[in-house]
């Protein structure tokens, strides 16, 4: 089975670190960030939209949580 190898402190990018630290003080789980991180490139691009939008700033927060709802019903996840 193929696994995508998360990369350790040393191997981050500076801000990329500093999110991953920020988020381990917080007791969050980094392992998508080290994993996307293997392609810094594409994980750049992304969190670029994706942090904006998440926090409301491009795409109203109560849109994102219909949406999110949304997409739940159409895959029978009621939790």
């Amino acid at each position: 089975m193929a696994r995508i190898r998360l990369l350790p402190d040393e191997e981050l990018d500076d801000a990329t670190r500093a999110a991953v630290e920020a988020m381990e003080a917080g007791g969050q789980d980094t392992s998508t960030m080290r994993g996307l991180a293997n392609a810094q490139d594409f994980f750049n691009s992304y969190f670029q939209f994706y942090g904006p939008a998440r926090e409301g700033r491009s795409i109203p927060a109560e849109l994102i949580e219909l949406v999110r709802l949304r997409i739940a019903r159409h895959n029978d996840c009621f939790t």
